[in-house]
């Protein structure tokens, strides 16, 4: 049924929502009962359990109470804002809402008894929403009678803090339904994004890359949990690596979501996940709420084992491989402020430290394919710029000799920045999980379930990251993430890394990742 149908939901682009129903008084339909009456609706708070929306209502109150004590509201809007906020014991009370939103267990079943229940009580042109997060909203909507009405509206926890909102169009959703929500969710002071029904919509689907890739790399056993989570804090930027993240979602949570969108995919290689978390998750390492995950926790605070002290040696001359001019460019460049010997020659001395730079390549495979003393090779990631860095990666072959590693460790440690050195792996931890993510989020809009600038406003205020995956790969350099995807799945022989036909053309233009097609 479409929106023309002469069963279209009469709710129409303008027409304000004033009466909200919400289904379910826990965390998150507490929150969007909060930010729901603070903005001047009327909100209907229903559950099952009486009990549990009387708690949802004091908890209300006490951070209403704290916020005005903080100064962020006015004491006067405390109680009007609770003068909004009604309490109901029917599921028929509900009867006057414009639209009722659930956020109820997440079983397909259920939700869809419930709105078959509320189909019977609302008016014709009330919307019907879900805040699932990894449910299909077409299949929530597929029990009703009027499908066209029933749409996804999937906030994050904690709702107030959380500044986004996923308005989902399943397959029979009217037009007019998500730009309803759209504009609610503005009024709300949320920023809206509009998405189709597909696994994990926006926010849970473009996240898959941070963690299935810093699970891979751990895998292969290139680095400690603790090395990989600095090197995506300190050097790639992210607010969190992948096992800070992982505790503190809680393997409980994050584990079952890994599986569910790998498989909901059909087994797609991108987002194929770990044993690592399978077998962590049945030992009950969950993370940071039991105390113990990838760190342990004592009184609540991480427990991260410590830096060994760089060496202090340096080499006495350094020759770098001119096979990628930009990573070239950029470790001359660093070398400048050593004083170290940089050697000139097309071939490097019979005691030179060699320095290669690659993307996508590990150390091995350089010195082979360029026919250099893998004992003396040592390779750096110049994908992020090496100046001004918060840290430096290095990477050894299986044969890199101890004086070596130490030499290269001690050059890129000058001046004090903090330099990891890992196991031989194609493409580094930075390059590896940064590809990922940019050639995820441009699948997503390859696939058109978002327009690029949604994405890009979605996981920045649903994952925190800086910047939106489109935007991150625009500032990294599409090319330069295509080589490494290309490279990547050379190597591992692994559709995971095929590259997303968005990012292949439009780095061959040479356009922005946020260009849409004309």
């Amino acid at each position: 049924m479409t929106a023309s149908s002469s069963q279209a939901c009469a709710t129409s682009p303008g027409k304000a929502i004033d009466v909200l129903g919400i289904v379910g008084a826990g965390a998150m339909g507490r929150g969007i009962a909060q930010i729901a009456a603070q903005a001047g609706l009327r909100v209907k708070l229903y559950d099952t359990n009486a009990s549990a929306v009387q708690a949802a209502l004091g908890t209300l109150r006490d951070t209403l109470d704290k916020l005005a004590a903080k100064g962020k509201i006015d004491a006067s809007s405390v109680e009007a804002t609770m003068g909004r906020l009604q309490a109901c014991s029917a599921l028929e009370d509900l009867a006057d809402c414009q639209l009722v939103v659930e956020a109820i267990i997440e079983k397909l079943e259920i939700k869809r008894d419930l709105f078959r229940s509320l189909e019977g009580i609302v008016a014709a042109d009330a919307i019907l929403a879900s805040n699932t997060s990894s449910l299909s909203i077409t299949a929530i909507a597929a029990a009703c009678e009027r499908p066209e009405r029933v749409a996804g509206y999937h906030f994050f926890n904690p709702v107030p803090l959380m500044k986004v909102v996923e308005v989902i169009d399943g397959l029979r959703t009217a037009p007019e339904v998500g730009d309803a929500l759209l504009a609610l969710g503005q009024r709300m002071g949320h920023t809206a994004v509009r998405c189709k029904d597909m696994p994990g919509f926006i926010v849970n689907h473009a996240g898959r890359g941070m963690n299935t890739e810093g699970l891979r790399v751990a895998s292969e056993g290139v680095a400690s949990f603790a090395d990989i989570d600095r090197i995506l804090r300190e050097q790639a930027g992210f607010r969190l690596g992948t096992f800070e993240l992982l505790d503190l979602t809680a393997l409980d949570v994050s584990h079952p979501v890994m599986e569910s969108i790998y498989h909901q995919f059909y087994e797609e290689a991108r987002f194929r996940p770990s044993p690592i978390t399978a077998v962590r998750f049945a030992g009950g390492l969950l993370g940071r709420k039991v105390g113990e995950g990838f760190y342990r926790y004592v009184d609540g605070k991480q427990q991260v084992p410590p830096e060994a002290p760089a060496p202090d040696t340096l080499p006495a001359s350094v020759w770098v491989s001119r096979a990628d001019t930009r990573g070239f460019a950029a470790v001359v460049e660093w070398l400048g402020a050593t004083g170290v010997t940089l050697e000139s020659g097309d071939k490097p001395s019979a005691t030179a430290l060699i320095v290669v730079t690659p993307l996508g390549l590990d150390a091995t495979t350089c010195a082979v394919e360029q026919g250099l003393d893998a004992a003396r090779t040592v390779a750096v990631d110049t994908l992020l710029p090496l100046a001004g860095a918060k840290r430096h990666t290095l990477m050894t072959t299986p044969v890199t000799t101890p004086e070596a590693r130490d030499a290269a460790h001690a050059l890129f440690a000058h001046g004090g920045t903090p330099v990891t050195v890992i196991r031989d792996s194609a493409g580094f931890v930075a390059q590896r999980v940064i590809a990922t993510i940019v050639n995820i989020g441009a699948d997503i809009a390859q696939q058109r379930i978002a327009a690029p600038g949604d994405i890009d406003r979605a996981v920045t205020l649903g994952l925190g990251y800086a910047k939106g995956p489109l935007a991150l790969g625009d500032a990294v350099g599409a090319r330069q993430l295509l080589t490494v995807l290309r490279n990547l799945q050379s190597f591992y022989g692994d559709q995971r890394y095929r590259p997303s036909p968005w990012l292949t053309r439009r780095a061959q233009l040479g356009v922005s990742l946020l260009t849409e097609d004309q």
